[in-house]
Parts: structure tokens; sequence; C-alpha cells
């Protein structure tokens, strides 16, 4: 099941989730939407530059076809895969290119971020550690890590295990300026422990697995404390180096960055600067896809590595995820194990084969690493645009290919089904599932009749229409594919939750199946009226990010305002946080597996006449305290001592004009219009001249007492840079 996200709010946390998020398609339909694709499209002619040994001619020749549909239709610029078997790499291949503006061929040794495949690097590092008697998983962070603490005395309950199986309660990625263009600043990483310390637990810890990226954020800094060398420096003198690893490196390492894939933004034909992630264990590593087959030698059946021990192995397979409230065994491509997104995945389930998998996203970046280690078979796909999910679909299907050819498996099964759905009548009572349902992207409106029929709406965007489920028995909601279903569930915490069992086809590419809680029911949070009151004024009122840093790629990809909403028809929330007094608001989702990540509490303070709101490290000033774009011929804008961005309005008085912006060293302006779409961005641009829209906002960032200056020009056309 896969939601639109529209409040500015979510659009910023949706940021985050990409970056490393294994499932960021898979949850949205922001990037791309697959239902709306035509498997009969016409391929554009892509060149591919692959090859494979004799034994594995046909699953060859379907890497080269699928790989033609990703940088087709899928908006992939480029794609990068291979294949191992017996810890010798038997396809591999590229497609796409590796530049839009140059006839630079894609090689087998181009690089590209690997997103959150860097947790399974870190969870190796700590691994190595137990190995060593340094580490004990199940013992708590606070005695390796001693000056970690938060504002909840449960954070000493976190163990180390909980922080590789994503049970640890944090609330989920403090990414703020983490996420930069061609700038290795890791003031984020730095200061994590300042940000974590604000902030409480979403819940007990151990009670389950979500998806969270600050935990392993505190894994790599525990690497650090206990082997007392920096991550990068760890990583590279026992893991890459011992393995031959020559295309693995963080951004702090020195390699030649033009060896890295370009990057795009959507519709755009200008190359980005190198995307840095300045949050390495939790997603910042760079890699091949060789190169990814030959680190996934270490967890193969027959390894001799000597990376890690067989036990350690063993416990990063261990399906973790049964250690709290799960929503039960089903097909899905999640199932955590320590570092691995699953240790069961599917399809490879219904041939008995035991896959692991690990996906990671940034914003430019896609990759996925699947490991047979029974089969002593590995594949991993990496994609400059697209999604990792569209990736992990392209090597299974390869992988049964490569397991069909060679006689592994006697056949390609069909796509997975459910049961066919039973003609009855719904039971009266599953109308008392009616109601309001939120997850970390938005809410969702659940209306159902007394005929069966149950209708799904996104609050938040009306637009986007609504989807329609029929009962078919045994307490489910078919979609009228018969493809997905919903169901509810009342866990034994007291919470209903909103079941979501989908096999998604993804046309002329394969299938993945998901299935989990994908929301959790709402109910009245009364207030008072005095609070009522503060809170109304703030309704449909929008906030300003103003300590991103200038180099930071929000700027570009993403609107940089949240956008507060009070609904009608749920009393005492602020989007999906329950308000707690007149300035705080703070979240009540627990939903174990990926749809409860990356959640905040909101916090209002006020200085002087103006209000700021701040959650998980970032700052926004409200929309009242920005000002018109002044219109005179020539004025300055300077940086305050806080280092705080300068928001602008454009209005009719400056609409349409256009200005020329002197700007300093380690600074950058964005202009954006009604729609928030970026127009122009310096960092990335380097064009100090741009036409305003007819309404919009323009930002002006830099380092502390930076100083811009702006004039208008009269022949705008003709001013250049």
């Amino acid at each position: 099941m896969v939601r639109k996200l529209i409040k500015s709010c979510f659009a910023i946390v949706l940021s985050v989730s990409l970056l490393l998020l294994p499932n960021s398609v898979a949850y949205s339909k922001t990037i791309f939407d697959v239902n709306q694709l035509s498997s009969g499209i016409e391929l554009e002619s892509n060149e591919i530059i692959s090859y494979a040994t004799d034994e594995y001619g046909e699953a060859l020749k379907l890497a080269e076809k699928k790989a033609k549909v990703l940088t087709s239709i899928y908006g992939v610029t480029s794609i990068q895969y291979a294949l191992s078997v017996n810890g010798e790499i038997v396809l591999s291949g590229q497609s796409g290119v590796y530049s839009k503006e140059s006839d630079d061929q894609l090689t087998n040794r181009n690089m590209y971020g690997i997103g959150s495949i860097s947790k399974v690097f870190t969870t190796t590092a700590v691994m190595q550690l137990v190995d060593q008697g340094k580490v004990d998983l199940d013992s708590p962070v606070i005695e390796y890590i001693p000056e970690f603490t938060m504002a909840d005395s449960r954070y000493k309950e976190i163990t180390v295990r909980m922080l590789l199986n994503h049970s640890s309660g944090l609330m989920g990625s403090s990414f703020a300026s983490s996420m930069l263009f061609g700038d290795d600043d890791f003031s984020a990483y730095h200061n994590l422990l300042d940000t974590l310390k604000t902030q409480r637990l979403k819940a007990n810890p151990g009670e389950f697995s979500v998806y969270c990226n600050d935990g392993f954020s505190l894994a790599e800094l525990l690497v650090e404390k206990v082997s007392g060398l920096s991550f990068t420096e760890y990583m590279k003198k026992y893991i890459t180096e011992p393995l031959k690893l020559n295309a693995t490196k963080t951004a702090l390492d020195s390699f030649d960055v033009e060896a890295l894939s370009k990057t795009y933004k959507p519709g755009s034909k200008n190359s980005l600067p190198t995307d840095n992630l300045n949050m390495i264990g939790a997603g910042g590593m760079y890699s091949s896809a060789e190169d990814l087959c030959n680190y996934a030698q270490i967890f193969m059946n027959n390894s001799n590595t000597k990376i890690l021990s067989k036990k350690s192995i063993d416990q990063m397979a261990n399906p973790e995820y049964r250690n709290g409230l799960w929503a039960g065994e089903a097909d899905s491509i999640f199932a955590y194990g320590l570092g691995w997104d699953s240790v069961k995945a599917y399809p490879f389930n219904d041939y008995g084969i035991t896959a692991l998998t690990k996906d990671g996203d940034t914003l430019l970046y896609h990759g996925s690493l699947i490991v047979l280690p029974y089969e002593n078979m590995s594949m991993a796909v990496l994609t400059s645009g697209g999604a990792s999910t569209y990736d992990q679909t392209f090597a299974q299907e390869i992988l049964l290919a490569a397991l069909k050819e060679t006689g592994s498996i006697k056949e390609i099964k069909p796509y997975g089904t459910f049961d066919k759905p039973i003609n009855e009548t719904m039971p009266a009572d599953l109308k008392q599932y009616e109601g309001l349902y939120a997850y970390y992207g938005s809410i969702m409106k659940i209306v159902i009749d007394e005929k069966g029929f149950l209708t799904q709406s996104d609050v938040y965007s009306p637009a986007s229409g609504s989807r329609r489920y029929n009962y078919g028995g045994n307490g489910r909601f078919y979609s009228a594919d018969g493809n997905e279903y919903i169901s509810f569930v009342k866990e034994r915490n007291g919470i209903t939750y909103l079941y979501d069992g989908i096999y998604a086809k993804l046309p002329s590419l394969g299938q993945y199946a998901l299935a989990g809680y994908q929301a959790q029911k709402l109910s009245d949070n009364p207030i008072s009226d005095e609070v009522k009151s503060v809170w109304d004024k703030r309704n449909n009122k929008k906030y300003f990010m103003i300590n991103e840093k200038y180099s930071s790629q929000l700027y570009l990809m993403n609107p940089l305002a949240v956008e507060i909403s009070m609904l009608k028809d749920l009393e005492g929330y602020c989007l999906n946080a329950a308000i707690v007094d007149e300035n705080t608001a703070q979240t009540t989702l627990q939903i174990p597996g990926m749809y409860g990540r990356d959640i905040n509490d909101y916090h209002f303070y006020q200085q002087g006449k103006v209000e700021y709101l701040e959650y998980s490290g970032r700052i926004m000033i409200s929309q009242d305290a920005i000002l018109p774009l002044s219109t005179k011929n020539s004025f300055r804008c300077k940086i305050g001592g806080e280092g705080y961005a300068q928001w602008y309005r454009i209005d009719e008085k400056t609409a349409s004009k256009t200005i020329k912006v002197s700007i300093p060293e380690h600074s950058s302006y964005a202009v954006y219009d009604d729609k928030n779409n970026c127009l122009n961005f310096s960092y990335v641009s380097k064009q100090s001249t741009v036409t305003l829209p007819k309404s919009g906002y323009i930002v002006f960032v830099g380092d502390a007492y930076t100083e811009f200056t702006i004039e208008y020009v009269k022949d705008a056309v003709k001013e250049k840079q």
C-alpha cells in the first residue's frame, strides 16, 4: 500500500526516509507511480556493457533486458550490477550513462552511494568487536558510550543489540545538515549526542523493531570509542583492505570523486555535486556492485574470509524481529536481523532458500544487496536515480534466473497471490474500525459501509483521490485486483493497527511483497479551551527551516517548510502528534516495522515577538516573521550571529523581477515558487542572477555574519554572472 505525502512537514520526514530507507518507494508514490506504467511501453536504446561466464548466459540476457527497463521507464540514469557464485564474479554489467554531459563510459569500477547498505558494514564492525570480547551485544550502550544520555531514563536500558535490530526505541533520524553536496562537514554526527540529549524514547527499549537510523549512528560512535580509531580508519584497516575492496570508501577517504557515477535532479540535464551523507554508519559509504559481492563472501556458508566468526555471522542472520511486537509471519521484503532488512526475504522463502537482504537509498543513489549464503551466491545492484525497491526486484529476478539456469531450482514460480476472497456478508462489528489512522508520513481516513466496502483516503491529500476495498471474508478487505488486502488487529498493547498485505507488481521488472502494520488508530485527545485557542492560531501556518547548512541537498530537493495542520474531526492533534500543552505536541505512534519510523515531537518557543518550532535538531521560524523582499534597487542581507538562514517573501512588488546576488564564500541562496519548486539553488547552479517567480520565497544561507548584496537588474536578459 502506497501513500502520497502532501504536507511539507511530511515531505521533510520523507527526505530523511529516502536517504537510507530500503522501502522508500514501496511506501510512497512520491518518486514514481509504477501503477501508471505500461508494460508495453517502447524502450529507449541504452548501451549495455556486460559479461557473464558461459554458465550464466540466460541470466545475462535477462539482466540486460531489465537494465534497459530501469533506464528507460523507471527514472534510472545509470545502473551497475554484479552476480557472484562461489566467490567468483560470474556476471557483471552497466547500463545507462555515467554522465549526461560527456561521452565517458560506465565501467565496473564506477562507484555509487550505497545508503543504508552501510548498516551491514557497521554491524560487521560491531560484531568484530564482539568476537574480540570487547563488546557484549546485550550490555547497555552506556557502558561503551558513557556520554550518551537522553531526556528519558529508559535510555539506560538500550543495549548494543537493540541498535542493530532497530528496537532501541529511539525516535528515528537526527540528520539535520548531514545530507550535503560536496561537503564533508561532519558536525551533525559530532553533535549527535547533544541532539539525542533532548529527546525521549517512543517505546520501551526492546519492545518492537522499527527502522531507525540513529541506532546505527550510535553504533558507529561505539566502534570509534571501543577501537580508538575513526570509523573510516576502522573500515579501511579491518574490512575493506583485508577484503581488497578498492572501490569501497567513505567521504573521509582519499579517492577520485570522478569515479562516482553522476547524479541528477529529476528533469535536469546538469549533474549535481558529490552526494555526501555524513552519517557514515547509517548510510554514508560508497562502493561498486562487484565490491559488494566480494564483501558478501563474509556471509557465505563456505566463507574463509576470517573477517567474522561463524557465531557472529549466524547472529546477524538471527530473526531478531521476533523478539518484540510484530505483525506475524508473511511474505515480505522486511524481517529484521542484525543489520539486515530481512533474513527470510521474499520470494526466496517460497523456494526454501535463505536470503539475507539490505537495501539503501540516499536522495540521489539507490542500491540493493542480496546474499544467498547456502547457495554461495550474492547479487548487488546500484543505481543513480530510481529507488532501492526497483534494484532489489531487479536483483531477485536475476538470481532466480541464475538458480534455474544451474539447476538449483527446477522452475521459477508464478508471482505470489492471496487466497481467493470469499463472497460473504461483512460482520457488522467491523464498522468499529472506521476512523483516522496515522503513520510516519500522514493520516488516512477509513470509512466502512454496511455493504462491505472500505474506502481509504489521505486526509492531507484529498486531491489524490481514494482507494476502495471490498470485504472478502476472514476480516479482510481486498483491492479490486486481489493483490492487496487490509485488515485490523487490536494488539496486546491496546493499540488498534491497520494491517496491509500486498503483492506489488512493477511492470516489466518483477514483483515485491510487503506485509505488516501500516498505521495505528487515533482517538480524540481532549485539550482545554485555553490550549486549543493557542494551537488554533497556528493552524495552517507555515514554519521555515533556518538551521540547515548552505550546502544542504534539502534546499534543492525538498520544500523547507512545515505547515501546521489541525484536523476538524480529530481533537487535540497537530499533524500526527498529540497536543500536550500550549507549546508541545508528542507523537503517539508505536508501529513496528517501517511505518513508525522517523517520528517527531514538536516544541514551540518564543524569542521576542518571533515564534519558533523545534524538532529533531531542526529549527523553524514562523511565517509571521518573514518579511517581503526589499524593493530597493540595491540592498543587503546579513546572517546573524547564530547562523540562521534569512527568508523573504516574493510578493507582487518584486514578482517577475530579476536580481543579482553577490554570493560570499561559505554561503548560498535559493528561490522557490508558490508550489515549493526550487527554481535556483546557487550552491549547485553557481548562478548569481535569477528571475523571481510571481510569488514564492527566497532564502539566504551562510556562516554567521555572512553578508549578501542584492541588486535588481534592469536588463535581466543579458546580465550574466
